[in-house]
């Protein structure tokens, strides 16, 4: 058992109703439904043209050839040739059109899907891989690019045009419509039976595709991990296991698609026999005359053609489908979010902007963070915190510190919201910060996390993150927690280009950024999880001188292994298995003989 399965094995979605999907997919052609239309409305003139040219060469064999009669030949050749031009033109107009319509759709989507993803709780993304949102809005959506480019409309046009071939038939000859059409019952048999195996191999191909690009995704990530531990070609094995189980799954479409395709085109071969054995005998006794009989193979030739592209399209509308089914099953998940956004909770009544007991906009410098009685669980009943409690007064640093696991980040987790509380509750001057729309809380917590975190393009931008507020105070938040020493030092300075994630940055100095970013947005409550772990003895010294000045008249909760870093706070709080065990300054704890004294006799034994 490899170790991508499970953690990356996306899910093959169960039954979907196609008319569910369809319709409310069609609500992203509403803003574009004048493409719409003027597609829709070239539909019968190009199925005019299709239609008109086998009447015209049965005109022409009739009235004309067979007669020995010229005049008005050329005049016929010229309806012909112009009605091919017509149809050429319409069509080029009618996929321009679909091709603009679905773009612009996409674009739509992959907006609305990145805005959703960015709204997910942390708990969510936790156990999600990351290649399967990647392909979802990526390779899900490009799918329906597919399904504008075969012509979702066109399809309509196809319709269209059997519905006339099939009316002008029965016009021109009932009998020998009659005796064509008896292959119709064999071929919608074969397509409906052909319909569930299509789409459930689909859905395969697009589970397949999502862990392979979840797998991609991480040991793409990991792979100086993997270069160090000479990995390579264990790693190469279990790609090609993925590898060879997404080209399997593409078999079952292959196979059905051909046989499909050849399914039509027998039936064709058949119907066009069908034709020159009845309208032979028909011929001979005179009841129908040479020009109606080609008419008829050209009509059923036609009659085919859009059978056959419907054969393709209907591959295509099976990928889309299931395409849409994950689309929208992303789009449905953690819709509580909005909830969170807007500061409605499940346990707590609506956010009321200046309203009693509510939460104001333009909120006053908060007095106190309360942790009431907090009981949390990542999975079922295995509880981190149990019954935790902790004042924090405006102003003050606390330290939490313990042993690995212990609960100290998950603190700092739940009073920024990546996850709620299961029992208690955690208050803002006595408001439960569920009832705080969330954009309002994080405006007022900075977090440096342990693992810091940069994006592709300059300092100033990582630093900044594209707030103009905060643009304002990159240099000097630069200079409080010493990082403009090495930016100065840069080429182009506070523009020095940010590959990805840091990558020509050292960790200290990746740190440092993100320490600048805390400082930037000015906010009241700092959290600091570990966030020296990572910077040498050196910079170290200069990111404490940093943050004495960055801390005073600030809150901050500071996660630390490093107890030499906390020493100065105001208070430590030592957790021990979810539970607090011990409070006070380092000098009252050392002199207690606790826990902390014991952890801290561990690190500084030597």
């Amino acid at each position: 058992m490899t170790h991508f399965v499970g953690m990356h094995e996306d899910e093959v979605l169960g039954k979907a109703y196609d008319n569910r999907l369809l319709g409310r997919f069609i609500g992203y052609l509403r803003p574009y439904r004048w493409l719409a239309f003027w597609s829709l409305l070239l539909l019968p003139l190009i199925a005019a043209a299709r239609l008109a040219q086998p009447y015209i060469l049965k005109v022409a064999i009739d009235n004309h050839i067979v007669a020995g009669r010229m005049e008005g030949l050329p005049q016929l050749s010229g309806y012909f040739f112009s009605l091919i031009l017509a149809e050429a033109l319409l069509t080029y107009l009618e996929i321009y059109l679909l091709q603009l319509m679905g773009q612009k759709v996409m674009f739509d989507l992959r907006m609305e899907l990145f805005a959703h993803i960015q709204k997910l709780s942390t708990s969510y993304l936790d156990r999600t891989p990351v290649g399967g949102l990647v392909t979802r809005v990526t390779s899900d959506v490009e799918v329906l690019g597919e399904m504008f480019a075969a012509g979702i409309i066109s399809i309509v046009g196809d319709i269209l045009v059997l519905v006339g071939i099939v009316c002008v038939m029965l016009w021109m000859n009932v009998k020998l419509s009659l005796v064509t059409f008896a292959v119709l019952p064999v071929l919608v048999y074969i397509v409906f039976a052909f319909r569930s195996r299509m789409r459930k191999a689909f859905r395969e191909v697009r589970a397949r595709l999502s862990t392979l690009n979840s797998f991609l995704a991480e040991n793409i990530g990991g792979m100086a991990i993997v270069q160090l531990f000479n990995q390579q070609e264990k790693e190469r094995q279990r790609f090609r296991q993925l590898n060879a189980s997404y080209r399997d799954a593409n078999l079952p479409v292959i196979t059905w698609d051909a046989s499909l395709f050849a399914v039509v085109e027998t039936l064709s071969s058949v119907a066009i026999g069908l034709i020159i054995w009845y309208g032979g005998g028909e011929i001979v006794r005179g009841a129908l005359t040479f020009g109606a009989l080609v008419a008829f193979i050209q009509y059923i030739e036609k009659f085919f053609s859009p059978i056959r592209d419907l054969s393709a399209k209907y591959s295509i509308m099976q990928g889309a489908m299931a395409g849409l089914e994950r689309i929208f099953l992303l789009l449905d998940t953690e819709k509580n979010e909005d909830k969170r956004e807007s500061g409605q909770s499940p346990l707590n009544p609506p956010f009321a902007k200046g309203g009693e007991g509510g939460f104001k906009e333009n909120f006053a410098p908060f007095e106190t963070i309360e942790f009431r009685e907090v009981w949390f669980a990542y999975q079922n009943d295995e509880y981190v915190l149990k019954g935790f409690n902790l004042m924090l007064c405006r102003g003050e640093k606390v330290a939490l510190v313990g042993e690995t696991g212990g609960g100290k980040t998950t603190v700092t987790r739940l009073l920024s919201r990546f996850y709620d509380v299961q029992r208690g509750s955690i208050l803002l001057d006595g408001t439960d910060i569920r009832q705080i729309p969330l954009p309002l809380l994080r405006r007022r917590i900075g977090v440096v996390l342990q693992e810091p975190f940069l994006f592709t393009g300059t300092i100033e931008y990582n630093v900044c993150l594209g707030d103009e507020f905060a643009r304002q105070r990159v240099e000097q938040a630069a200079a409080i927690v010493g990082a403009d020493r090495f930016i100065r030092n840069q080429r182009n300075g506070f523009q020095e280009e940010v590959r990805e994630r840091g990558s020509n940055f050292s960790v200290g100095e990746r740190q440092l950024l993100s320490f600048a970013r805390a400082v930037a947005f000015n906010t009241e409550i700092l959290v600091l999880d570990e966030a020296t772990s990572s910077v040498d003895t050196a910079s170290e010294r200069l990111i404490q001188e940093g943050l004495r000045g960055l801390l005073a008249g600030r809150t901050s909760l500071v996660v630390a292994h490093r107890l030499s870093t906390i020493q100065d706070a105001d208070r430590i709080v030592v957790i021990h298995r979810g539970e607090k065990c011990e409070e006070g300054s380092h000098r009252e704890l050392m002199a207690k003989g606790g826990l902390y004294y014991k952890l801290y006799q561990l690190q500084f034994k030597d």
